[in-house]
């Protein structure tokens, strides 16, 4: 059975997507084990999370990018069921507003950065400033200066790539871990999503047919994501790109890697003082009487 090391890459070697297949092609009459694991997973997590939020020394980043229909919204949902909501701060990252435009790309990720302690989500993420904004070339109409926009394509988002790099070391070096996840689904799969949308009637809001206009781009997409995983993978940041196609699979392999940050965190509940140990045993009687 795949591994969440099979999906791992930390930036040796060159990087292509072709060389990580879509599905895990597991039988689904081991559904029910699988899910048995990742339930075990998130015991695990809740432990973990109420230590890291305990201890409030370091924290967790959750970063899920995909083409539409690949299941990030059902990923977060199940991955991170039963976690506390108290401590975990989610942020979309949708069509940027004219405030967010008006600020430099990594802005609106900076303002949703959770605070040390607590996981942060980002359903999709700052690379969509190297994917979308590449392939539909939406970086040729930014309103800024002549000296930053009259570049060629591939040195505008090589700056971008290492600009993101840099700003990840950065995130690591002041307590913060990252889960950079791409669920990889396959084209086939995901028209077999969106026809679904269409014939079940209780899917029929997810179905948008500006999806469509991006399915269209496929090849371009493949590229782009191909180009920023390869430049911005490190040892610290890697990747994780996990096989989409078989939603119960591709659930456990997130929640692997969740469980996998969270234990290198080693969060442990902070250790009381002797004086604040004789403190609290002082209250003791005040609560007896």
């Amino acid at each position: 059975m795949m591994k969440l090391s099979d999906c791992r890459y930390d930036g040796k070697g060159t990087f292509k997507l072709a060389d990580y297949p879509t599905s895990a092609k597991i039988d689904k009459a081991k559904r029910p084990e699988i899910e048995e694991l990742m339930a075990k997973n998130i015991e695990r997590m809740k432990e973990l999370q109420d230590k890291l939020a305990a201890q409030g020394s370091e924290g967790v980043i959750v970063m899920i990018q995909a083409m539409d229909a690949a299941g990030k919204d059902g990923a977060i949902k199940h991955a991170m069921s039963g976690l506390n909501p108290q401590t975990i701060e989610v942020y979309n990252f949708k069509t940027p507003s004219k405030e967010e435009l008006a600020h430099d790309y990594l802005w609106r990720a900076v303002c949703h950065l959770p605070k040390r302690g607590n996981i942060g989500v980002f359903n999709r993420t700052h690379y969509e400033d190297v994917l979308i904004v590449r392939v539909r070339g939406l970086w040729h109409g930014y309103n800024m200066p002549k000296r930053c926009l009259e570049l060629d394509e591939d040195t505008f988002f090589a700056q971008r790539y290492e600009r993101i790099t840099n700003f990840e070391d950065h995130l690591f070096e002041n307590g913060y871990r990252l889960v950079k996840i791409f669920l990889n689904i396959s084209r086939k799969e995901q028209k077999k999503r969106f026809l679904a949308r269409i014939e079940e009637p209780d899917k029929n809001w997810k179905f948008s047919a500006g999806d469509l206009d991006e399915s269209e781009l496929w090849p371009e997409y493949m590229d782009a994501f191909e180009k920023a995983i390869n430049a911005t993978s490190t040892k610290v940041n890697p990747w994780y790109v996990i096989p989409a196609d078989q939603k119960f699979f591709a659930r456990y392999l997130v929640s692997e890697a969740i469980l996998e940050t969270l234990e290198a965190c080693e969060p442990e509940y902070p250790k009381l003082s002797e004086e604040e140990i004789a403190e609290m045993e002082a209250c003791r009687p005040r609560l007896e009487s």
